[in-house]
């Protein structure tokens, strides 16, 4: 495979995809914070089925961290990541620096309501205002056809929907199924953070949640299924529980027995905050 065309700046990113269009050439996109894992090459080779050229932005977001969170030790690995995407088939990274994506004096924030409320917004109270600024930042710089996000990150994913449907932004949004390792534990970036004691633990998340959705699917009360989950993931040796939720597939609003939905959970390993969800079938 060649090496991708690397560019940092907006300019150079559109006049590549100018390019492209041109020649009759449809654009995917791939935005990721680097760290390329299994999972981001999974979205990688969905955005090359479903497109000519793929485009990668590499850029680890600020304003999607909290004063108290990982942005410094949120893991930065150019090098491997070109390599990655070299051997994937990517055309394009983009890989802007902080002054590219938010120069002096930038003074614009978007907030997206419906899909953004509880869960992750309860914990993380800027985090969804930072994630649609520089995803709508993204897709207006590159302009792809499609652009493709992990199901692992659902509420992001649904948040993401919203923002291009409400601000009328053509960019088709495809949700990819979540890659997980050979005992189910979502692919993440932070899964470097654990020790492979703690990797034991985390792989639990997955049994329960898949255990608990069951439940639910086959007549368990919604309260008592969530409370006995909850359980289940500190016993397992979690320390803190920040949310286990049952909600709508769509719209993330209460779930209800009739209709398809997602259980969501949060949860702290050691200083290592995971999340992951699964289906919940309509019964």
């Amino acid at each position: 495979m060649n090496a991708p065309i690397v560019v940092d700046s907006v300019t150079a990113l559109r006049a590549q995809v100018r390019e492209w269009r041109r020649a009759g050439r449809r654009v995917a996109m791939v935005p990721t914070m680097g760290a390329l894992h299994d999972g981001h090459i999974s979205l990688v080779r969905i955005a090359l089925e479903r497109a000519d050229r793929c485009v990668v932005s590499i850029f680890v977001n600020p304003t999607q961290f909290a004063p108290t969170e990982d942005l410094d030790k949120y893991p930065r690995q150019l090098a491997r990541d070109l390599d990655r995407l070299r051997e994937a088939g990517a055309h394009l990274a983009f890989t802007p620096g902080v002054s590219e994506m938010y120069p002096a004096g930038f003074a614009t924030k978007i907030s997206v309501g419906g899909p953004s409320s509880g869960l992750e917004t309860d914990f993380r109270p800027s985090f969804f205002d930072g994630v649609a600024t520089v995803v709508a930042k993204l897709l207006l710089q590159a302009a792809p056809d499609c652009a493709v996000f992990g199901e692992k990150d659902y509420q992001q994913l649904c948040v993401v929907r919203q923002l291009c449907r409400d601000l009328d932004l053509p960019v088709e949004i495809i949700g990819a199924p979540t890659v997980r390792d050979a005992h189910g534990l979502a692919m993440s970036s932070r899964n470097a953070y654990l020790g492979e004691a703690e990797l034991g633990i985390a792989r639990q998340l997955n049994v329960i949640l898949r255990r608990t959705a069951a439940a639910l699917s086959t007549g368990t009360d919604e309260a008592d299924a969530i409370e006995d989950a909850t359980k289940a993931v500190i016993s397992s040796g979690f320390r803190k529980v920040d949310y286990v939720a049952a909600r709508a597939s769509v719209t993330l609003a209460p779930w209800r027995r009739d209709h398809d939905g997602r259980l969501l959970a949060a949860a702290w390993l050691g200083t290592t905050r995971l999340i992951d969800n699964v289906e919940i079938a309509s019964v």
